[in-house]
């Protein structure tokens, strides 16, 4: 169902509100770029620190913008189920066509507490959910054993794995069966994930190289891991340089240089240092994006 290259997209700002108008032209550019899918309002959209109503309009504009050209999975996680119900009936009631929920973070709950929670926002609506596991940012991680406890639940349909390890990817394909959509989390290991079993990647450098990454992946799915390999090379350095501070960060200034967006985001994060700024300009260039 959910395959390919599928930028986590940021959440245009400006003058601190949100920048609706460049959000819609995002999308199509997205999708004109070759963009298999969009996953608006993940931690790169600023989930943390846009409200609950900037939240629902965000997926309500990019579900309404896509109309249907590519797959919306709309960011829905929370670390209080309550709200995660929320958003996923919202997401439902206005036509996306995933929601991506993450493994709370800060109140780090046992395996059972995860099954609970998942389960708890899989009943809620009718919808597939995307799991999503990066112990770096929530704390908790998901067992290959509880990933596939709830693969057995009918919308529960693949997982976003930001571990870094690719050898889940394996153990993944064991207790979830080789039908369950594994997404990529991470963009620097995205090409051997792939390898290992993995369909596609929720990516944050797309936002600035969706042709180089959507293309990359259709490699992939191709089984031409060399073609993939020479697309890697090219964008390594600007996975780097992007991920040398905060990713949306990082993605927002790549963005800026291309007259895509404005660089701006919401305290507590910054724009990017100088430093890092000459490490993407080179990055693009090494990319042949500029």
């Amino acid at each position: 169902m959910f395959k390919g290259s599928m930028p986590a997209l940021v959440t245009p700002l400006k003058d601190g509100a949100v920048d609706f108008d460049t959000l819609k032209r995002l999308v199509d550019w997205q999708i004109d770029q070759g963009s298999h899918g969009l996953v608006p309002v993940g931690t790169t959209g600023e989930s943390p620190t846009l409200t609950h109503e900037e939240h629902e309009a965000v997926i309500e504009t990019v579900v309404a913008q896509a109309a249907g050209r590519v797959p919306v999975i709309a960011g829905a996680g929370s670390n209080n189920t309550a709200e995660t119900i929320r958003f996923v009936q919202h997401a439902a009631k206005v036509g996306a066509q995933g929601a991506l929920i993450v493994t709370p973070y800060y109140n780090k709950p046992t395996q059972a507490g995860l099954i609970a929670h998942f389960k708890a926002a899989h009943d809620s609506a009718d919808l597939p959910i995307v799991i999503y596991n990066i112990p770096g940012r929530s704390v908790v991680d998901m067992s290959p054993e509880t990933m596939g406890e709830l693969a057995k639940l009918k919308n529960i349909v693949g997982v976003k794995d930001a571990t870094g390890d690719l050898a889940r990817v394996c153990q993944q394909r064991i207790t979830c069966g080789t039908d369950f959509a594994q997404i990529s989390g991470e963009d620097a290991t995205a090409h051997g994930f792939n390898a290992q079993g993995g369909v596609g990647c929720i990516s944050v450098t797309a936002n600035a190289a969706p042709a180089l990454l959507a293309q990359m992946q259709e490699a992939c799915l191709a089984g031409d891991y060399a073609k993939a390999l020479e697309i890697q090379d090219k964008v390594m350095p600007l996975h780097q340089a992007i991920f040398a501070e905060p990713g949306l960060c990082g993605a927002k200034y790549a963005m800026s240089k291309l007259g895509l967006c404005s660089e701006e985001v919401r305290l507590p994060l910054l724009p990017v240092s100088d430093a890092t700024r000459a490490r993407i300009d080179a990055a693009l260039a090494h990319a042949g994006l500029v």
